[in-house]
């Protein structure tokens, strides 16, 4: 590999060890300092909302800054600085404060990096996103490990870790190539809504929406539910290293995936994979049984955000490379995780978390349904699926 994607690689490696870090025991930290399911549903919903103004701004100064590397050098310095003020108060108005400030730096990360990513293999016609992708997925699964052993006696460590590896990823930021905002270099200025004209895309990012959804009251109740099952926090931490690792297959066989597959279906597969992942959820009692379950991981969290940032890659302009993942981001990381986050906190203070994974697959099996028929729908009438002024495509190769 050459050296210059050897860095996208352990930077992928060092980011996603900070998601483990931070966004499987955050939840439990909010618990251990006193604060009740919905008290913590408000800290992980308010915060994505602020995400929500934050991704589409951050996208438009990555398309219009001389290069985008400067952005995301200034995303990790503010979310590494704004988590080590965590700690310093226990008090439920500040840390909501606190998170604003948070997600307002990390939300737009991922989005960006995965734009630099894209387009740096775009430049050299060559390397595989998806084997790049999956230094993440190995990340995750050892900080998982390395952590969950931590937070069993000292999970207010986590502050300190996270921000740590988040230094690491700046160092690593700073070897990659410079990719240029495509937007500075000439006088079109292309606002974000400009990508809502594209109907195929507007039909994925929707799909994609409502799956997020439930992933939103996964990702901020799971860890609460498995403690409640009896499971303790190194429990919980292999519980992540299964989800992680499922996620290789997918990765390793992607690039055939998307030569043979349409997207729609693939959209489609990962929210069948949800449905039953959470129906499962909801029926088991021994914290045990849920490691297996958690393998189904792998069929649905990266399916979704590798397939979307590959259609997004493929479906808008050159100047708005960056937006259209931060569009994606927005939705998926700030939209659908508050709706998740907020009312989901509130219908588990009143159905309890079993019965609110069980609507989650009640959510994601008509997302399954509607979605279905329209897709069919617009493939049996030949309908054009791409934005006005571009070409009709072969249903075979839509991606």
């Amino acid at each position: 590999m050459p050296v210059n994607l050897a860095y996208f690689l352990f930077f992928y490696v060092f980011i996603y060890m900070g998601n483990a870090v931070y966004g499987t025991f955050i939840p439990l930290y909010f618990q251990h300092v006193g604060f009740t399911p919905s008290q913590i549903g408000t800290l992980l919903g308010l915060g994505p909302l602020i995400a929500i103004l934050a991704q589409p701004a951050w996208g438009t100064f990555s398309d219009r800054a001389r290069t985008k590397n400067r952005i995301l050098l200034l995303l990790i310095a503010g979310t590494g600085i704004s988590a080590l003020l965590y700690p310093l108060s226990g008090h439920f108005v500040y840390l909501l404060v606190i998170i604003c400030i948070f997600t307002f730096f990390q939300s737009p990360i991922y989005a960006l990096s995965d734009a630099i990513t894209l387009e740096t293999l775009d430049k050299r016609g060559s390397g595989n996103f998806s084997l790049i992708r999956m230094g993440g997925t190995f990340g995750f699964a050892v900080m998982s490990i390395v952590f969950g052993l931590i937070a069993q006696k000292r999970i207010d460590m986590l502050f300190g870790i996270f921000a740590v590896i988040l230094a690491v990823c700046f160092v690593l930021a700073m070897r990659f190539p410079v990719i240029e905002g495509h937007q500075a270099r000439n006088s079109r200025k292309m606002p974000m809504w400009v990508l809502f004209r594209n109907r195929k895309l507007v039909l994925y990012l929707s799909a994609n929406f409502v799956f997020q959804i439930t992933l939103g009251y996964y990702y901020a109740f799971f860890p609460l539910y498995f403690k409640e099952m009896g499971g303790d926090s190194a429990w919980l931490g292999w519980s992540m290293v299964i989800s992680s690792l499922s996620e290789v297959p997918f990765l390793l066989l992607s690039k055939r995936i998307f030569k043979r597959i349409q997207p729609s279906y693939i959209l489609l597969g990962a929210g069948a994979a949800a449905a039953l992942r959470w129906y499962l959820f909801s029926t088991i009692h021994d914290p045990a049984w849920m490691l297996p379950t958690q393998a189904l991981h792998g069929l649905i969290f990266i399916v979704l955000s590798v397939t979307m940032a590959n259609v997004i890659n493929k479906e808008v302009p050159m100047e708005l490379k960056a937006s259209g993942q931060t569009l994606n981001g927005l939705l998926s990381l700030g939209v659908a995780r508050i709706i998740g986050s907020l009312a989901g906190g509130i219908a588990s203070e009143a159905f309890g978390m079993r019965s609110v994974f069980f609507y989650n697959f009640i959510v994601a099996l008509v997302c399954i349904v509607v979605f279905a028929f329209i897709f069919w729908f617009h493939r049996s009438h030949e309908y054009s699926l791409d934005a006005p002024g571009q070409a009709k495509e072969a249903p075979a190769s839509d991606s």
